[in-house]
């Protein structure tokens, strides 16, 4: 796996938003027995005291899941190999991206924040993810875009 330069750093896309993540960001959107592992940001990251996915910035030539593998990793001391990897979802602002990326457990492991970059880690049934203070970016992903197994979603 070649990461290339360090992806870290902060730019604009195409929509005028500013970004972390010079090549890009991703993050793993992990589901284990109908629950979610959601990282509860640091107060002085980039939208502090939210809700969202671990992940981060890409590197040059790492792949989506790659980055999200190792981001979560990083974040939360999760076994790399222990995640089956499924489909991933981008979110294209036009010279910057976000790629979510989708995989299952088996069961919900413990874990702890490994970095520094998040107060928490919870893994939260599916069907209470939307009562949180989710990351803008990720709320909205959340509510707009996840397709649930058999076409519904929690309420």
């Amino acid at each position: 796996m070649a990461r290339g330069a360090n992806g870290d750093g902060w730019v604009s896309c195409g929509q005028g938003h500013r970004h972390w993540g010079r090549y890009g960001a991703a993050g793993l959107l992990l589901v284990a027995e109908d629950r979610l592992l959601l990282a509860h940001r640091i107060f002085w990251s980039h939208h502090g005291n939210t809700w969202g996915i671990p992940g981060g910035a890409r590197d040059e030539l790492e792949t989506a899941v790659e980055a999200a593998l190792r981001e979560a990793v990083e974040e939360t001391g999760l076994d790399p190999a222990a995640p089956v990897v499924g489909n991933v979802s981008t979110d294209d602002h036009g010279g910057w991206s976000y790629a979510t990326v989708h995989a299952t457990l088996d069961e919900p492991v413990p874990l702890t924040p490994q970095d520094g970059e998040a107060s928490e880690l919870r893994w939260v049934p599916l069907a209470q993810v939307g009562d949180l203070d989710l990351h803008p970016g990720f709320a909205t992903f959340w509510a707009e875009r996840l397709t649930w197994p058999g076409g519904s979603r929690p309420q």
